[in-house]
């Protein structure tokens, strides 16, 4: 089975491969942590997005009936061979680019700061070099898109930062983005980017060190600040970059209504296999207070 495109595609084909392989199950008995029963097919991923990281990592997140998303998290879903070609992104216009970045970013975050026991030297060691590559290079893809050294960056720099949270879990950030992208179809790159700074900012009050340990990775210029001012300014820069890149900052500039956020935090509250990774505990009222600060 060979996958093409970017995370929605690719996650297809880790399905795909699974279900027609050696196994007798259905879908509805794979949702969860290591429920897949079975053998896959031979399974070749090519993302053409820098981006989900999925040619890499043992996770494949659908969005079931209409609106909520679920994962299938096994080994045997890593796939065997992943092929990393700039030159497929060349065409990808800048909000894409920006979007499938921004989520990438997350993804090495989110799996330094976790709390999950899987969190390890390795992952943080790539975490780290995933957010140095596409801090230098994000907003030179988007601004300048045919850059192929730039997209090169960012394709390393996503199958990094997805090497990263394949081994520590993603925390808070995906949880409250979920359920944006599966209400409002929103591109999970951009639900993510919506709610990642007021993520940090709730973060860094109790848990500021490892974001201190990561700014200056992304912000070279975040170097030498105490760590609680170094993870303040770590979000500060999280949301500049997305500004900068051209992406929507707010939920009612994509046609979401104020009445709906109460929906979003108890959506986000079902997230438990990702809520449980995050530096502080999010309660209901946490996530509406964020969706609230994003309207």
């Amino acid at each position: 089975i060979i996958g093409f495109g970017g995370g929605s595609p690719l996650d297809v084909a880790k399905l795909i491969a699974f279900l027609n392989g050696n196994t007798v199950q259905a879908i509805d008995e794979m949702w969860g942590v290591d429920m897949c029963k079975g053998d896959r097919l031979p399974l070749v991923q090519v993302p053409t997005t820098a981006g989900t990281g999925s040619e890499v990592t043992p996770i494949s997140i659908l969005t079931t009936g209409k609106s909520e998303k679920m994962g299938v998290v096994s080994p045997v879903l890593i796939p065997d061979i992943a092929l990393l070609d700039p030159e497929l992104t060349l065409g990808l216009p800048a909000h894409v680019t920006a979007a499938t970045g921004i989520d990438a970013m997350v993804h090495a975050i989110e799996a330094y700061a976790s709390t999950s026991a899987n969190n390890n030297p390795l992952s943080k060691v790539l975490a780290k070099q995933a957010l140095r590559l596409m801090g230098a290079a994000l907003e030179t893809a988007v601004h300048t898109p045919r850059d192929i050294e730039a997209r090169s960056d960012m394709l390393l720099g996503s199958l990094l930062a997805g090497q990263a949270f394949a081994n520590s879990p993603v925390a808070a950030v995906h949880a409250l983005a979920y359920p944006i992208g599966g209400h409002y179809k929103v591109p999970h790159g951009l639900s993510n980017a919506l709610v990642l700074p007021q993520v940090l900012r709730l973060n860094a009050v109790i848990a500021p060190q490892s974001y201190a340990e990561i700014a200056a990775c992304a912000f070279p210029d975040l170097a030498g600040l105490r760590p609680q001012a170094a993870a303040t300014a770590f979000a500060e820069a999280m949301a500049d970059l997305s500004k900068r890149c051209g992406l929507q900052q707010r939920l009612r500039d994509l046609g979401i209504k104020r009445g709906a956020l109460p929906m979003l935090a108890g959506d986000a509250m079902n997230q438990t296999r990702l809520l449980v990774n995050n530096p502080r505990t999010v309660t209901q009222a946490d996530a509406l207070a964020i969706y609230e600060a994003v309207w």
